[in-house]
């Protein structure tokens, strides 16, 4: 498959298999699996057919969504390398020009804001996550060179105070940990935050209204039944009804190529 190379009885690397799996390489994927095989992570696992049963997480009633869940710094952490590709391809995506103020909900590693402000020199984002969490998009922040454009609101993004007059609000990979009538306050809430003509993105699996393909969107299904109480990976017409619902005049979607996300648009 060309991913490993062979000198006598020595086996090494390719070059393309180095770029994500050498630990010294700044692509370095590996250390995914410190979400992954996490303990919290695995622990929902253990008895699939009760989460089928009770139509949710059998863990404690929150699953991964307690607060402050420590998993999710393991995964702002480990997951960030998978993130970088898509964060860049949306921040390119939206083109952003001038002043503009971005709100980034359940933010983790914060990629997707930053990659926001370092294309854009005039703009300004706020990230809401747990405060645990919050330090770890910091460090990126710090990293990229754009921490004095980078702001934090520790919390849960169902309760906090967003302030108001943003022109952009991401969701990416957010909404799916909720049952509909939760998603749709959320909705709510950010609908009052936009200004008049802005934009909420959320960056998600998106499976056909079949709901069982394409496979990869479909299966995700699985792991929120699994590991939180009511998610569900929404199809573009459950997310278009979501947001019809709490206010948006407009929405659209449309493949982050050529990652496996879909990316939908709500305008105020």
């Amino acid at each position: 498959m060309g991913l490993l190379t062979k000198d006598s009885n020595s086996y090494g690397l390719s070059r393309e298999a180095a770029l994500f799996l050498d630990r010294r390489s700044p692509s370095y994927m590996g250390g995914a699996t410190g979400f992954l095989l996490h303990p919290a992570s695995l622990e929902p696992w253990k008895d699939v057919a009760a989460a089928v049963r009770k139509g949710g997480t059998v863990t404690d009633g929150s699953g991964t969504l307690a607060p402050e869940h420590p998993l999710w710094v393991e995964f702002a952490r480990s997951m960030a390398p998978l993130m970088a590709m898509p964060a860049e391809l949306l921040a390119k995506d939206l083109r952003t020009d001038g002043p503009i103020k971005v709100l980034g909900l359940a933010s983790g590693h914060g990629l997707y804001e930053i990659a926001i402000t370092r294309q854009n020199s005039q703009a300004q984002a706020w990230l809401v996550d747990w405060p645990n969490v919050l330090q770890v998009a910091k460090e990126n922040a710090s990293r990229a060179g754009v921490s004095e454009r980078v702001h934090t609101i520790p919390g849960s993004a169902l309760e906090v105070e967003y302030g108001s007059g943003y022109d952009l609000v991401l969701a990416p990979n957010f909404l799916h940990h909720f049952d509909p009538p939760t998603a749709e306050k959320l909705l709510r809430k950010v609908h009052n935050a936009l200004k008049p003509g802005g934009r909420l993105v959320i960056v998600q699996f998106v499976p056909n209204d079949d709901r069982v393909s394409p496979p990869r969107p479909a299966s995700f299904s699985l792991i929120l039944l699994v590991t939180t109480p009511g998610g569900e990976a929404y199809t573009y017409s459950d997310l278009r009804g979501m947001l019809t619902n709490a206010g948006f005049s407009s929405s659209e979607h449309h493949a982050l190529i050529p990652d496996f996300f879909t990316v939908v648009t709500g305008t105020k």
